[in-house]
């Protein structure tokens, strides 16, 4: 699938130059279409001046947290299953910050007038919805590093740091997939009515 993604990311970038070209033909061809072209001097003022705030989206932001714990977990070898009891020490310790975690979180939202509920009480849409994918990163990044450490498989912060690093390393063509995406998504809300 890998030796794939390569020309999959061209598809994508020649798409866009497609959209480019289309838009300014069909804008020409059908002036009270309504269809925006990217080619003038509204669309590359519109493309140029909101670049960074078309990619500056929640799931860009997800993309990365998601990578970095995958990393920390890939790394500490949380989800191996071996019989060492320094593994198996760490497995119950790591299950038991876990169950903290989860009381935490449950203080924080279950109780009458919990700070991530939503004003009027609802978990949907609150602050906690909205930081659900963030805490679930962050969680798994604290378990997968204490497990890590705990078991041995970290023995200094350097490897925790590097773990973290290589969830970023493997989640890298997500990231350039996501900015590829989303520029065509962007732009075909621009240019359609």
């Amino acid at each position: 699938m890998k030796h794939y993604l390569p020309h999959i990311a061209l598809t994508l970038a020649l798409a866009q130059l497609l959209l480019i070209l289309v838009s300014w033909l069909y804008s020409a061809a059908y002036p009270v279409s309504g269809v925006r072209s990217l080619l003038t001097s509204e669309g590359l003022r519109w493309f140029m001046g909101h670049y960074a705030d078309m990619l500056a989206k929640p799931l860009l932001v997800w993309l990365l947290l998601l990578s970095m714990a995958y990393g920390c977990l890939t790394k500490s070898r949380l989800l191996r299953f071996g019989h060492t009891y320094r593994e198996s020490r760490a497995r119950l310790m790591t299950l038991f910050l876990l169950l903290l975690c989860v009381a935490l979180m449950a203080l924080l939202t279950l109780i009458p007038h919990a700070v991530l509920l939503s004003v009027s009480g609802d978990l949907w849409p609150s602050p906690f919805s909205k930081s659900l994918i963030p805490s679930v990163a962050f969680i798994v990044v604290i378990l997968s590093a204490f497990y890590g450490i705990i078991a041995g498989y970290f023995l200094t912060l350097h490897d925790v740091y590097e773990s973290l690093l290589y969830g970023i390393r493997e989640g890298a063509p997500w990231l350039l997939f996501y900015v590829l995406f989303i520029q065509i998504y962007e732009s075909l809300r621009f240019i359609l009515p």
